[in-house]
């Protein structure tokens, strides 16, 4: 065991110099220490460049550029560093300390860690049974072990730690079933089912109205997915005036406000737009905004006439939120769909190539929609005080219906719709 933590010690710092010396790493390592110069460590600053930066065309990791720019790199030191790519940062609660390591409660995942440090535990005194971690761990031969602790939050501030996982799940929502196949069968199954309910009510796979009616319009979708109350939605589809992009501020916010601009919904923005609803039957629903602008770029006669059709174009390719799914989607519809945007970008790209370019996660990765995956998040249900913790929270028997505006039967004085109702909507 002493002899593997070394390995893996030693690969780390290895990674550390090399991030230092290479040629082609270094310019941007000294670039993104210029972006957090006086907010962070030199080390904690190490951690993040080496385990969340991504360079190249091809988007790899830097432990991957490791392996490929070191010399008769042993075996095990490569399979090391690829370990070290798949590590996770996450929200954990600290159910144990133990010798050589803890025993943590991934927030995220809902999953129990067994992680041993790889540093002496006594670099971790204070850090104890109830309190909360933003840790980073990785798996290799089938044991975790704990790279780092970049903060602590005391047992009294569960509510921070929750709204931070959240976020987390927002920026990545494959936090919540990676290493839990368990949690992605019951999202996969969520999905086929909601997804043939989707169809049912709309006739289609997507809608379009604008942000003032789609807050009200996926609410009465999600009624009929819990209920069947088919209610007459036609009043909801609108089209704006006009379909432009442009820049709406609170798609822009901050860590500290962003959970509750997100509760106010598509409604609360002042400025007019359209949004599309969309269920994809491998990734769950989406909500969209300038989805139908996006396509009037490729329907038009003169896509140039399309306000701002340039920056929609590049809103859609480099927003990280939007899936290679979506692009694909739009470009089947649209036969012009590679003539028109190699035309904005000044290039001469398949779609194959551009979805490689700008979609690769995806490529890669299964991504279920973040507004799929966070009503199967206890983290999400939790911090918005949907449920409550298990252990203080009396048993409901249920012998009738309950309608989404009754009274919720757990006593919590909400309509059922916006309490224990809501851990069941799309």
């Amino acid at each position: 065991m002493q002899e593997e933590l070394k390995e893996i010690n030693d690969v780390v710092k290895n990674i550390a110099v090399f991030i230092q010396e290479n040629e082609a790493v270094k310019p941007d390592f000294e670039e993104y220490l210029k972006t957090v110069s006086g907010s962070m460590h030199f080390q904690a600053a190490c951690f993040n460049y080496i385990f969340e930066r991504n360079l190249g065309e091809n988007l790899k990791s830097i432990p991957q550029l490791f392996v490929e720019n070191t010399k008769k790199l042993p075996a095990s030191q490569k399979k090391i560093a690829e370990a070290l790519s798949h590590s996770v940062s996450s929200v954990f609660e600290v159910k144990k300390v133990l010798k050589n390591g803890f025993e943590l409660y991934n927030v995220i995942n809902e999953k129990l860690y067994n992680v041993t440090s790889l540093v002496k535990m006594t670099s971790f005194r204070g850090v104890g049974g109830g309190q909360f971690v933003i840790a980073r761990i990785f798996e290799y031969k089938k044991s975790y072990y704990l790279l780092e602790i970049s903060g602590v939050l005391s047992a009294s501030r569960k509510d921070d730690a929750l709204r931070f996982a959240v976020a987390k799940i927002i920026e990545n929502p494959e936090l919540v079933y990676n290493d839990n196949p368990e949690k992605l069968k019951e999202i996969e199954k969520d999905i086929k089912k909601v997804h043939k309910k989707f169809l049912e009510y709309f006739g289609n796979d997507e809608v379009v109205t604008t942000n003032k009616f789609a807050d009200d319009l996926i609410g009465m979708f999600n009624d009929y997915a819990e209920g069947g109350e088919k209610a007459d939605y036609t009043e909801k589809v609108k089209m704006p005036d006009e379909f432009k992009f442009f820049n709406v501020s609170e798609f822009n916010n901050s860590y500290e406000n962003f959970l509750e601009n997100s509760l106010g919904g598509f409604s609360s923005h002042s400025e007019e737009y359209d949004v599309g609803v969309i269920f994809d039957e491998e990734l769950g629903m989406y909500a969209i905004p300038f989805y139908g602008t996006f396509n009037k770029i490729f329907e038009a006669k003169d896509f140039t006439k399309v306000v701002n059709y340039d920056k929609c174009i590049e809103y859609f390719l480099t927003n990280d939120k939007f899936s290679a799914n979506l692009i694909k989607r739009v470009a089947e519809k649209h036969k012009n769909f590679e003539k028109v945007v190699n035309a904005v970008l000044g290039t001469d790209l398949t779609l194959d190539e551009i979805l490689q370019k700008y979609k690769s996660r995806y490529l890669e990765n299964k991504i279920v929609s973040s507004t799929t995956v966070l009503y199967r998040s206890k983290a999400f249900s939790n911090t918005l005080g949907i449920i409550e913790e298990q252990e203080n929270k009396p048993q409901i028997e249920v012998d009738h219906k309950i309608g989404r505006n009754d009274p919720c039967p757990c006593g919590s004085g909400k309509k059922y719709k916006k309490c224990c109702g809501a851990a069941v909507s799309v």
